[in-house]
């Protein structure tokens, strides 16, 4: 257990939030210069987010919102319970964690320079190593747990490649069973995988797709999108075959179905952001569900994935469905199995004009979207306890953080 920070370091770090608001994209991005430099802490970091900025910015209004918060920790829980997660996913140790406190504190005294006062940064590195005794506490309950599950593991499993699928245009799926034939863990519908992948010309990389799979105890599936440049999505479309070994860790994240799932249920994606959907979609099918709602952005019908899967949904009166396509020009049309095709974007008008204010709503997508969506809803009259989101990369957008 943690102890608690003393009154002192609480005042210290609650006073540096306009430094931290003028500077902390600055110290975030020395920080990872720092960890990057390291070969002993580098592989654990998806270089993608680096390059683009992302990580960086993600991590700086974490950081500022645990200032911010400082006095009212438990603001933070839904925070510190996806960073535990996706720590585990990633294989993250305690061993790792000096390597960051190093790299943090040395960006703080680089960045603010003689601003960084000993009283500055005693209280900092009271408040670093206050959070991550937190965080490996809690990591530590995920491993147990993934340890003692029935097919379940710690660390790196090599799984094959049994299947691939082309669901769309830019969407392949890949059907993951263990080498060692032995079972794998129940996940929870809305959970990924993380990968430790060896990609050719650019070496080791980390990524977490979305299981896309309904729960069971054989096999997983991810479904990846192509992404434009994009080094990984690109070598798993066009080298990945049936056959090829990936490593893979156990199951994790908190965006997940309750069960029992609360109902009525309306999901909300764009893009990619559909495929934790999928998943939750295959439970609710085997529970006998009724009465979900789907509404799904891309870009035409040749980008939509999983549209028969959907179709066979609504044909069998399990959901309603929605499908916007956002580059093409149909007339809003419904179809045989009661799925409604519409021309362009979602507006916030449309979504309005569908509100259901005591449905659970689950969202996934770019950032924009979600943070359109979640804007309309609450907008709308729906409990913020009813709007439930999923970021997918890094949280960098500051509307959608704590």
């Amino acid at each position: 257990m943690a102890s608690p920070l003393d009154d002192k370091t609480r005042s210290i770090i609650k006073a540096c939030v306009p430094a931290l608001e003028a500077h902390g994209l600055a110290i975030t991005t020395e920080m990872y210069r720092r960890l990057l430099a390291n070969p002993d802490i580098r592989d654990l970091f998806n270089i993608s987010h680096q390059k683009d900025g992302e990580q960086p910015k993600a991590l700086a209004l974490a950081v500022l919102a645990y200032a911010r918060n400082i006095d009212n920790l438990g603001a933070m829980a839904g925070a510190v319970e996806r960073i535990a997660e996706k720590h585990v996913g990633l294989n993250i140790l305690p061993e790792h964690y000096p390597y960051v406190a190093d790299a943090l504190l040395g960006a703080i005294a680089h960045v603010l320079g003689d601003a960084a006062t000993p009283d500055i940064m005693d209280a900092w590195g009271k408040a670093y190593w206050f959070l991550a005794e937190i965080l490996i506490g809690r990591e530590e309950q995920i491993y147990v747990a993934h340890a003692a599950a029935p097919g379940g593991w710690v660390g790196w499993r090599p799984f094959r490649v049994s299947r691939r699928t082309v669901e769309s245009e830019t969407v392949t799926s890949f059907e993951l069973a263990p080498v060692d034939g032995k079972p794998v863990m129940r996940h929870v519908p809305g959970q990924y995988l993380s990968f430790r992948l060896d990609v050719p010309g650019y070496g080791s990389e980390r990524r977490n797709y979305s299981i896309s799979s309904a729960p069971g105890s054989n096999a997983y599936r991810i479904s990846v999108r192509r992404i434009d440049n994009g080094v990984v999505s690109d070598w798993l479309h066009d080298s990945v075959q049936e056959g090829t070994v990936l490593q893979v860790s156990a199951p994790a994240g908190d965006f997940t179905l309750g069960n029992p799932a609360p109902a009525p249920i309306v999901f909300l994606s764009a893009g990619s952001g559909l495929t934790p959907f999928i998943s939750m979609l295959g439970a609710l099918d085997a529970a006998a569900a009724t009465g979900v709602r789907y509404i799904h952005t891309t870009r035409t019908p040749a980008t939509e994935a999983f549209g028969p899967y959907i179709r066979d949904l609504a044909a069998k009166g399990m959901l309603r469905a929605d499908l916007f396509y956002s580059r093409a020009t149909p007339q809003a049309a419904q179809d045989a199995t009661g799925v409604t095709t519409h021309a362009g974007r979602m507006t916030p008008a449309w979504l309005t004009h569908e509100i259901d204010r005591s449905a659970s709503y689950y969202i996934c997508g770019p950032d924009s979207f979600m943070r359109d969506a979640i804007a309309t809803l609450k907008a709308g009259g729906v409990p913020e306890s009813q709007i439930r989101f999923e970021f997918f990369g890094s949280a960098a957008d500051a509307a959608l953080v704590g």
